[in-house]
């Protein structure tokens, strides 16, 4: 299992003097400032927040958080790709969603009293904030917009979970690889999506419950229409409401 660094503290990077150094990543606080659910707090509110957060960086193939394990934190994707997902018993595995920059997770999980159901995973180099269990509760207790967020967030994401099961039964492969590139550019479940969509063909075969080769005929297919752009290293898309809608 890839090793997960130890998390940071809202801070600014250390500057390096490498002579090929590593791009500067904003501070964990700029991140925070621009989620959504942030904006909305009180100064005092935002700096609670602040110095409560902390982030790790996780590699690809990581564990951010284990089915089992308590829920004392919620997650949020300040840069990278993550997937939510589930092994049974036999080794079976289902993903239920992929969470991209921006994003963040568990929101349901930290409203009840149970053990986590699911796995969190990274699908490459990710940056991952955790705002803990007594910071998020208190933010109920504190703030009225905090908890409108967390009402559309909630509704957004079991819309999605709908969808991907009317989806499974109903389309073909290629209509569900459209669905699954279009779910990423929700503004609300994942606000910082990008037209060029930095994903791999196998990434995008755990989100849709594809192998990677019968990924790349359906993305194929979506580039003949017109509604994406297969480049190295990445997808651009051109259409996202007609991804929406390819063979409604």
């Amino acid at each position: 299992m890839p090793a997960v660094t130890p998390p940071t503290i809202c801070a600014a990077p250390e500057p390096t003097t490498h002579r090929d150094p590593l791009p500067v990543h904003p501070p964990l606080s700029e991140a925070l400032k621009a989620s959504r659910w942030a904006r909305e707090l009180t100064p005092a509110q935002f700096e609670r927040v602040c110095a409560e957060t902390t982030e790790r960086q996780v590699p690809a193939g990581g564990y951010i958080v284990r089915k089992g394990e308590p829920v004392d934190v919620w997650l949020g994707v300040i840069e990278g790709l993550v997937k939510i997902n589930a092994d049974s018993a036999a080794g079976k595995s289902v993903t239920f969603a992929g969470v991209t920059t921006g994003g963040w997770l568990g929101e349901g999980s930290m409203l009840k009293n149970e053990a986590r159901r699911y796995d969190v995973v990274a699908l490459r180099d990710s940056r991952v904030a955790f705002l803990p269990r007594a910071t998020f509760e208190w933010l109920l207790d504190n703030s009225i917009p905090f908890n409108r967020f967390l009402l559309v967030q909630l509704n957004e994401r079991l819309g999605q979970f709908i969808a991907m099961v009317e989806h499974d039964r109903l389309l073909d492969i290629d209509a569900r690889v459209a669905r699954c590139l279009a779910a990423l550019y929700n503004p609300v479940l994942y606000p910082g999506t990008t037209a060029q969509l930095q994903i791999s063909q196998e990434e995008v075969g755990y989100l849709s419950g594809a192998s990677r080769q019968r990924v790349n005929q359906a993305l194929q297919v979506l580039e003949r229409e017109h509604l994406l752009k297969v480049e190295y290293g990445g997808i651009t898309i051109l259409d996202v409401e007609g991804l929406r809608h390819f063979r409604a």
